[in-house]
C-alpha cells in the first residue's frame, strides 16, 4: 500500500492476470473510494446515497409526507434517503421504486422488479402510486458498449423517457432529478424541461467522481398538470 496525495493509504490490486485491466481499475477505485467506505459505515446501500443527500440538502425538495418515485433504484441508496426524508417508514410519505434488478426490502419503500421501458411499466407504476407524485428521481444508466456516442444516446433515451413520465405524473410544483452525462446531445431535453419547469439546472455533487462526466439535471417547479389518472 502507498499513500495518495491526501495522505490516505492507497490499495493496489494485484490480480496475477486473472482480471481484465478495466475490472482491475474498477476494483481499485472501489477499494480506494472514501464514499464507498463511508456508505458501509452509515449503512447505505451505495455511495450514490451521498449524491442525493448533497442535492437535497441544497435544494430541499424531499419534504415530509410527499410521494416520491425512484426509477432505477437498485441497490437502493436513493430510496433509503428518500424514505427517511419523506417519513415513508412512519406512513407520512410514500416511496415507489423500480429496477430491472432485484432489490432487498427497505422500510417504507414499495418496490417492483420492472423494466421502465416496458410498455406496461407506466400503468404498473401508477397503480403502485395510487395518485400523483411530488418528486420523480432517476438514477438509471444504460449498459455501456464502450462506444462513447452510443452510450451517451442510450442514457439520453432513458432520461427523456423519465422526463416524459414525470410530466405525466407530477403534481404542480413537483421536482424531477435525473442522471445525465456531459454532452451536447441533451439540448432538446433541456429545452423541453425549461418549458415544463420553473427552474432547470445541471448539478454535480462533490460525491460524483471527478473523473466522471456524470452530472444531474434538476428541474423544480413543475408548471403543468400531469396526464395521469388520479
Amino acid at each position: 500500500m502507498a499513500k495518495d496525495t491526501t495522505g490516505r493509504l492507497h490499495v493496489t490490486v494485484r490480480s496475477g492476470g486473472r482480471l481484465k485491466h478495466s475490472s482491475k481499475l474498477w476494483l481499485e477505485r472501489q477499494l480506494n473510494d472514501p464514499y464507498v467506505a463511508q456508505a458501509k459505515r452509515d449503512g447505505y446501500r451505495s455511495r450514490a446515497a451521498y449524491k442525493l443527500i448533497e442535492i437535497d440538502d441544497k435544494h430541499r425538495f424531499l419534504k415530509s409526507g410527499i410521494t416520491v418515485v425512484d426509477l432505477g433504484a437498485a441497490p437502493g441508496g436513493w430510496s433509503q434517503i428518500a424514505a427517511k426524508r419523506v417519513g415513508a417508514a412512519d406512513g407520512r410519505g410514500k416511496v415507489i421504486a423500480i429496477d430491472l434488478l432485484e432489490m432487498p426490502d427497505i422500510a417504507g419503500v414499495s418496490f417492483a422488479q420492472l423494466d421502465f421501458l416496458a410498455d406496461d411499466a407506466p400503468d404498473k407504476l401508477l397503480a403502485m402510486m395510487g395518485g400523483r407524485a411530488d418528486v420523480v428521481l432517476s438514477d438509471m444508466a444504460a449498459n455501456t458498449t464502450g462506444h462513447r456516442k452510443t452510450d451517451q444516446l442510450r442514457i439520453l433515451g432513458l432520461v427523456e423517457g423519465a422526463a416524459a413520465f414525470a410530466a405525466d405524473v407530477l403534481n404542480p410544483g413537483g421536482t424531477f432529478v435525473a442522471k445525465v452525462f456531459q454532452s451536447g446531445a441533451d439540448a432538446e431535453l433541456m429545452t423541453q424541461l425549461k418549458r415544463d419547469f420553473a427552474t432547470v439546472k445541471h448539478v454535480k455533487p462533490a460525491s460524483s467522481r471527478k473523473d466522471s462526466s456524470e452530472r444531474y439535471v434538476l428541474a423544480m417547479g413543475f408548471r403543468g398538470q400531469g396526464k395521469a389518472a388520479v
